[in-house]
């Protein structure tokens, strides 16, 4: 049955809510993943640049001692060279942990805060990592 006008109003404010906390957990353990895995990329390109005559040119003594201009240059091209598999990477183990938490599972519709006696979609399933029910063999992904 339908809720009343102030009670769909409190109850649309939980789901939304919940699927903002439920989507800033995702954020962050996107920003987590793509963070470490992409570190030797940002560390390549941060020393290139850092040390480069035309970009920073840093007064450190491994600037003047180990990396000229040209291995600063190399330094560049191989950090921005290896980003592309680092990224395909990245979203592969994002993709596969969200698959295997069922992450997206935990996005509650609105019909939760419109009508009455609708159970929490994750409850059904098992609980918030599908832990009480089995695996369903039949879905496949591709990532």
């Amino acid at each position: 049955e339908p809720r009343s006008a102030w009670c769909c109003l409190a109850w649309t404010l939980v789901v939304v809510t919940m699927n903002s906390f439920i989507f800033f957990m995702n954020l962050l353990l996107m920003f987590v993943i793509f963070t470490v895995v992409l570190l030797p990329t940002i560390v390549v390109v941060y020393f290139g640049f850092q040390c480069h005559s035309r970009v920073l040119h840093s007064a450190a003594r491994y600037c003047k001692s180990i990396l000229d201009d040209n291995s600063s240059s190399a330094l560049i091209i191989l950090g921005f060279v290896i980003m592309s598999p680092l990224i395909v990477v990245a979203m592969a183990i994002y993709c596969s942990l969200a698959r295997r938490l069922r992450l997206f599972m935990c996005f509650q519709p609105f019909s939760r805060a419109v009508y009455k006696g609708v159970k929490w979609r994750w409850y059904e399933e098992g609980g918030l990592c599908s832990c009480a029910k089995g695996w369903n063999t039949q879905v496949k992904a591709w990532v």
